[in-house]
């Protein structure tokens, strides 16, 4: 068993620069594991924290990389970039762990230079991904490139589902024996359902109405377009509360802008928050939805389903990816099918998602009953299945098992 005395986590995201449930991992992760051992975070960004058994440093990217170039190439470029800083920097932990193809070149060459193992974990992958040629232009064939030969030359790849698993084991020449399923998790002590309402006053929402919720980026992966286009099928009684923004590209800026804009001339009830909220307001609006709504086409987990059913409030989601791992259907709320074109994986029938989305949220939000049932049943296995002081001990473990 490999002695393991300090930790290098490797990641874009970490607070304050959280956008999606990756950064959220990596910024609980880093807690728990930093309770059974040191742990020393490189991620993007201007972080500089000390504490007793935990460090950040952030990197930022070459200051000429927007120059001379396609604007859409430096998300690629820079996290290549970042990625040579965090591994030629002096490394003194005994295993390398990375999240997301934007740092799998740091850890696959600070393995290579400091002589200690690699641990991939993958939150999502490129080549299920096809839309990101919109956000990354040919810099998409880099962010592919640079995932693939991170994910096959790792000592230890961590899915975060078992569709995740299945996915990795069909795309990349891997051994089934280096990859290991881990799931995300929840604190359970910071989402919990709340009475506060000052948040949801403060954008305007009725109170005296039921609403459904939407958390999440604009983007192709997250699905938010169907559920605008689910809109004019939604029950009129009850409202649509958005949380969503920075949009991955122009175009679907643009797309989300008419969308919403033309519902808005069917029906009223629509309230859109273009803003990323602090946590403490997104914990507001999960505990007072009738119901969240998640429809992703592509999710290897979908931690913020989690999030809701920690607040004890009941989820209609796409049935893909690892979502079923977290949802249980007629327990702690309702999937829908969704099946998917192979290469473009837009909807097969768009239109008849998007009438089965409001269907699944109006049977939901119009039955006051299964929503106290399902919150109370969603809590319940937030707090059964997903602890991340178990995570936590599970990695470790998984570390000290590398040769």
């Amino acid at each position: 068993m490999r002695e393991i005395n300090q930790v290098a986590l490797f990641t874009n995201e970490y607070p304050p620069n959280v956008y999606g449930g990756a950064g959220v991992h990596v910024e609980y992760l880093s807690r728990e594991l930093s309770r059974l051992v040191p742990v020393e975070v490189r991620c993007f960004g201007e972080q500089s924290i000390q504490a007793d058994n935990l460090s950040v440093q952030g990197y930022l990217p070459w200051e000429d990389l927007r120059h001379n170039t396609d604007p859409r190439f430096v998300s690629a470029l820079g996290a290549f970039s970042r990625s040579l800083a965090m591994a030629k920097d002096t490394l003194h932990a005994d295993v390398v762990h990375c999240h997301t193809w934007y740092t799998d070149m740091a850890a696959f060459l600070a393995s290579k230079l400091w002589e200690v193992p690699f641990v991939l974990t993958t939150h999502s992958l490129e080549p299920l991904r096809p839309w990101k040629v919109e956000q990354l232009g040919a810099g998409y064939h880099l962010s592919c490139w640079m995932e693939k030969t991170a994910i096959e030359h790792a000592d230890a790849v961590i899915a975060v589902s078992q569709k995740t698993r299945n996915d990795i084991l069909r795309l990349f020449d891997v051994s089934p024996e280096r990859v290991h399923v881990i799931h995300n998790g929840i604190d359970l002590d910071e989402y919990q359902k709340t009475d506060a309402t000052d948040a949801l006053e403060r954008y305007h929402v009725d109170l005296n109405r039921p609403y459904v919720l939407f958390v999440g980026r604009i983007t192709r992966q997250k699905g938010i377009i169907h559920l605008v286009n689910a809109i004019p099928y939604i029950d009129p009684s009850l409202q649509v509360v958005l949380c969503a923004g920075a949009p991955d590209t122009e175009e679907i800026r643009r797309e989300m802008t008419e969308g919403v804009a033309r519902a808005g001339n069917q029906r009223q009830g629509i309230v859109w928050i273009q803003e990323m909220l602090p946590r403490e307001d997104i914990i507001q609006f999960y505990s007072h939805a009738a119901v969240f709504c998640c429809p992703s086409v592509y999710e290897p987990f979908g931690i913020i389903n989690l999030e809701a059913m920690a607040c004890e409030t009941a989820v209609v989601a796409s049935a893909i990816g690892g979502i079923p791992e977290v949802v249980v259907p007629e327990e702690t709320g309702l999937l829908v099918d969704l099946p998917l074109q192979a290469h473009t994986f837009d909807p097969v029938d768009a239109d008849q998602f998007a009438r089965d989305l409001a269907h699944a949220i109006n049977t939901i939000a119009l039955d006051p009953s299964r929503q106290q049932t399902y919150g109370i049943n969603g809590r319940k296995r937030a707090r059964d299945a997903f602890s991340w002081a178990a995570i936590a001990r599970k990695t470790l473990d998984l570390y000290q098992s590398l040769d």
